[in-house]
């Protein structure tokens, strides 16, 4: 009796075996560089906001490449002039900051317990015994988001390389596809390119809105450091949830330390501060970016906090405004054949 039956049945199943281990050894090795793969991602995002700025230099009959240097060049001097104008007050202050937290904690403290509320304190603090843990880690995560500088200079070189090339990029993603998908999958990339450059430009100015006026109220009710806070409440708004809180948190303690009615007011200048982005500034430059529905928002940003850490929040939004994109226009039209609206897709018919 043959014996080949055996052998080929043995051969296919070995087959699939090492099929399955180089899945997995390959969702492991994906595994281990899910930091990297999110800095890539970083790098993608700042491909978009300089092919965005190149964008405005080509409208001027500029050719491609000297658009993407001349906005590489914007950014620059941008941020050189911000610098130097501002640089040595906005260090002073962030140092002020740096060395009231503890001394606004304490101060905190000695006030709570005077009104018996030491317990609730205590609580606060997770039962730590260093008076100024709760500040010191407040502090220390706030402005770790300034710090990886290192990092930041490779996203924004990657960005560079990006931007300089994207066409060759997109189309090496695109050829991991079978062939028959790879024009739906090329299309859904476009979109997902043209979605995220709305969502960013929309973002860019919001933060813009909401640093300038809380910069202002605060200098209006007496707050020091104004400038700081300014600054700092427009980089964290780019954390959907809870950059907002952590922008709060400090401005309010130094100033429940001075001054019980002064934290009032400062709280009141981020709360109307809040309530004029979630209800002007947002509704009206999401008429024509991408607006995601809070839900979905809000449990991505967990997800993302879970997944990659402080990094992973920093990026949800972006990842968000992607996959969002990438499963209206794969699964719900393509897969499904349901008809859906695609962030994004009327700016591209126009151009």
């Amino acid at each position: 009796m043959s014996t080949f039956p055996h052998t080929h049945d043995d051969s296919r199943f070995i087959r699939r075996t090492l099929i399955v281990i180089a899945l997995v050894a390959l969702a492991l090795l994906v595994w281990q560089l899910r930091e990297v793969l999110l800095m890539v991602f970083g790098a993608v995002v700042v491909a978009t906001l300089f092919q965005s700025l190149a964008g405005v230099y080509q409208k001027l009959r500029i050719p491609a490449g000297v658009s993407l240097a001349l906005a590489v060049l914007t950014v620059l001097v941008v941020v050189a002039l911000c610098f130097a104008l501002f640089g040595a007050q906005l260090t002073s202050q962030y140092e002020q900051i740096r060395e009231a937290l503890p001394r606004a904690w304490a101060a905190l403290q000695q006030r709570l317990e005077g009104f018996g509320l030491s317990g609730q304190l205590d609580q606060l603090k997770g039962g730590s015994g260093g008076g100024g843990s709760f500040a010191a880690t407040a502090g220390q995560f706030v402005m770790s988001l300034g710090s990886g500088i290192a990092d930041a200079l490779l996203i924004v070189v990657g960005g560079i390389f990006i931007a300089a090339s994207p066409r060759f990029y997109r189309s090496g993603l695109v050829k991991l596809v079978p062939e028959s998908r790879r024009a739906v999958t090329s299309a859904a990339i476009a979109d997902s390119g043209i979605a995220l450059k709305l969502w960013l430009k929309a973002q860019l100015l919001t933060m813009a809105a909401v640093g300038i006026a809380s910069g202002v109220g605060l200098w209006l009710v007496g707050m020091d450091n104004a400038l700081a806070f300014g600054l700092l409440a427009a980089l964290l708004e780019f954390i959907p949830f809870i950059g907002p809180i952590l922008a709060a948190v400090p401005a309010i303690l130094i100033a429940a330390a001075l001054d019980p009615q002064l934290a009032l007011w400062v709280a009141g200048v981020y709360f109307v501060v809040q309530q004029l982005e979630g209800n002007l500034f947002s509704p009206l430059l999401q008429q024509w970016a991408v607006d995601l529905p809070g839900a979905v928002l809000l449990f991505s940003l967990l997800a993302m906090g879970t997944l990659f850490g402080p990094l992973g929040v920093i990026f949800a939004a972006p990842v968000t405004v992607v996959i969002y994109v990438l499963v209206k226009k794969l699964y719900v039209r393509e897969a499904l054949d349901t008809a859906t609206p695609i962030p994004g897709e009327e700016q591209k018919q126009e151009d």
